[in-house]
């Protein structure tokens, strides 16, 4: 281990032992510190910095930008990385970036809308050693953890899991348990979580200024898309590109809850939704006859039925009340390629 990796980790393990209970550490501390050190620098060892370039026409750029940059971690010892999805969305090129300097090219294995997961694949040998992947559900709130990004300017810091509860994204996103941290990490796309013996726990999402929930008010942290969501479908990830579940109807629509209803923010360019005339500030009040007051009541009626299809939508405008009928499109068949792919 490099003297400076050591001396950076040594005091976030003295950290971590410490806010951990006495149980967990012998009453010396002399066998734990070292291992926990180790377990550490090979969980930071293998986090990479990962920049991609979107296709020219991808849709995605008016929101992420064509070139986005991040991290990944390795997790496979055939040069497997895991990556948050939005990272290489549309990707034209990947590149991995090693703490030595190294540039290695990657091409996309998939992007998971489900879960919000990327897989890369590198294209020469990384020669690092995989992390381990760990369980969240397991995480006890409060637990101290690391949080490590990759690249020439990889960071390593302390974080604690302060929550664990459903969240829904304003762009046709949910995650039925999301761990959330604090303190906020502003290098969070694609960061990993670890334990203290160096188990990938989650991949980092999001900048949130309600790490506690929307009751407990202001407390800006992070979140983290758990790992525990990975296995169960990391064989679909492989062979096909996505899960199963990734296969759903789409809008086109950015939404926010306001006063007990579902309200429109963006409209997407040449989405469903625009075809059928939903505009921004049109509230949402039923889909299909359902009630909704909720995004996450609203989603999961949208992804009940057949992806491609008509939905009723029951909206207030002003002081109307309409309704839309839109066409929904599944959201994969949207996602640009690379020409020849």
């Amino acid at each position: 281990m490099p003297d400076l990796l050591r001396r950076c980790l040594l005091p976030l393990a003295l950290a971590l032992a410490a806010a951990t209970s006495a149980a967990q550490i012998p009453a010396d501390g002399t066998a734990a510190l070292p291992d926990k050190t180790a377990a550490l620098a090979r969980a930071q060892a293998a986090m990479v910095g990962v920049v991609s370039l979107a296709v020219e026409d991808a849709g995605s750029i008016a929101s992420l930008g064509r070139v986005r940059q991040g991290s990944g971690v390795l997790i496979g010892d055939d040069g497997l990385v895991l990556t948050i999805g939005y990272l290489i969305l549309e990707a034209e090129r990947v590149d991995l970036l090693l703490d030595n300097g190294r540039v290695v090219p990657a091409r996309v294995v998939a992007y998971d809308q489900a879960s919000g997961f990327g897989l890369l694949q590198a294209l020469a040998p990384l020669r690092i050693a995989p992390v381990r992947l760990g369980r969240a559900d397991a995480a006890d709130l409060d637990e101290p953890l690391m949080v490590a990004s990759g690249g020439d300017d990889g960071e390593l810091s302390l974080a604690r899991l302060v929550s664990r509860r459903p969240f829904s994204g304003y762009w046709e996103y949910h995650l039925e348990q999301a761990l959330f941290t604090v303190p906020a990490r502003g290098d969070h796309s694609g960061a990993g979580l670890f334990n203290l013996d160096g188990e990938l726990l989650g991949i980092g999402s999001l900048v949130v200024s309600e790490a506690l929930g929307p009751a407990a008010g202001r407390l800006p942290g992070n979140l983290f898309v758990p790992v525990d969501l990975l296995p169960p479908i990391l064989g679909e990830l492989r062979s096909r590109g996505s899960s199963r579940q990734s296969n759903r109807a789409w809008l086109g629509v950015n939404c926010a809850e306001s006063e007990g209803a579902v309200q429109v923010v963006r409209v997407t360019r040449d989405s469903p939704a625009e075809r059928s005339g939903l505009q921004p500030g049109d509230r949402i009040l039923r889909i299909d006859g359902t009630e909704v007051g909720a995004l996450e009541t609203f989603y999961k009626r949208l992804w009940k039925d057949a992806p491609e299809r008509d939905v009723e939508l029951v909206i207030r405008r002003g002081d109307e009340t309409q309704t839309l009928t839109v066409h929904t499109v599944d959201r994969m068949s949207t996602l640009r390629k690379p020409q020849g792919i």
